[in-house]
């Protein structure tokens, strides 16, 4: 079996943060959350690195933090771009804003040749993460009959943010650990209440059940993946493609092999804490968790 490849979603201008914010620096020595993601990825055993961009800031983003790994884990790039669909379809009139995870995962679809883990660029997901996560793809299954693929979770409560509505895909799992159904919500929030809400893909706000388990978007998938990602995707555009922001997420297709049942997902268990920087508001959070992390030994002091 190859060793496994990370591929890093950082397509995203942040349009909520308010500019690039996978360049921010975040560590005491201007280290960003791609550089401490990487660095994890690293010693957890990923032996490449493939970076989902878009081809106009390019040349920043490579010279700015794909230059940093240079010698230390193989590194490619992919570029998401709006109009990379399948033969036959075109972008709609109007339509400015890219087709979501899955489309990204689908722009490195000519370079992932073996097992891969995607993640998000702009969130913390801590070392334990990425060591369950090689080691699910490291691992051999004697079922053959279906794919296996594997979600690291995280309690919902422990990844909102006080300063906005999040994006989650809720879980729901069976008495093994495996994933039953995920759904994706968005505008989630901690409400006046004090209750959770979020609004359903039925179109429906209602309340998020509280301990639930959530995808931050850390996933492990065998290469076939990428098959059904094609597959799903065409017929998404067929059913969705003509509406100003509809996305294909990769929880839905997930869903989708696990109703098949041409797949199962383990969610994997991590003692990791995750946070992120959706907001601006959020970024002194994670400075100091990562100062907190460092003082504990978690990591050095500076990765260079």
């Amino acid at each position: 079996m190859s060793s496994p490849t990370l591929l890093i979603l950082a397509a995203g201008m942040g349009s909520r943060y308010g500019g690039l914010k996978q360049m921010d620096p975040m560590g005491p020595n201007g280290e960003t959350v791609l550089d401490y993601s990487v660095f994890d990825a690293i010693r957890a055993g990923f032996k490449r690195v493939i970076f989902i961009i878009r081809k106009d800031f390019a040349e920043a983003f490579q010279s700015g933090i794909g230059a940093r790994f240079a010698g230390k884990i193989e590194v490619d790039y992919a570029y998401q771009a709006l109009d990379d669909l399948p033969e036959g379809f075109s972008v709609p009139e109007g339509r400015t804003k890219p087709w979501g995870t899955s489309h990204a995962i689908r722009a490195a679809r000519h370079l992932i040749d073996g097992p891969f883990s995607v993640i998000n660029a702009d969130d913390f997901y801590g070392r334990d993460s990425y060591v369950q996560a090689a080691a699910f793809l490291n691992r051999s299954s004697a079922d053959a009959s279906k794919e296996h693929y594997a979600m690291v979770g995280f309690q919902l409560e422990k990844t909102l943010s006080d300063h906005g509505d999040v994006n989650r895909g809720i879980c729901k799992t069976d008495e093994n650990g495996f994933l039953i159904s995920v759904e994706e919500v968005v505008k989630i929030q901690r409400e006046s209440d004090g209750l959770v809400y979020g609004d359903y893909l039925d179109g429906q706000r209602n309340i998020v059940p509280a301990g639930c388990m959530v995808s931050m978007n850390f996933w492990a998938f065998s290469a076939v993946f990428i098959q059904h990602i094609e597959e799903h995707f065409h017929q998404f555009l067929i059913d969705h493609g003509t509406k100003e922001k509809s996305e294909c997420y990769i929880p839905t297709i997930v869903d989708e092999c696990i109703q098949k049942n041409t797949a199962d997902c383990a969610v994997l268990p991590t003692s990791s804490s995750w946070f992120g920087v959706t907001y601006p508001d959020d970024k002194p959070h994670v400075v100091a968790s990562i100062r907190a992390l460092i003082d504990a030994g978690e990591y050095p002091s500076s990765l260079s």
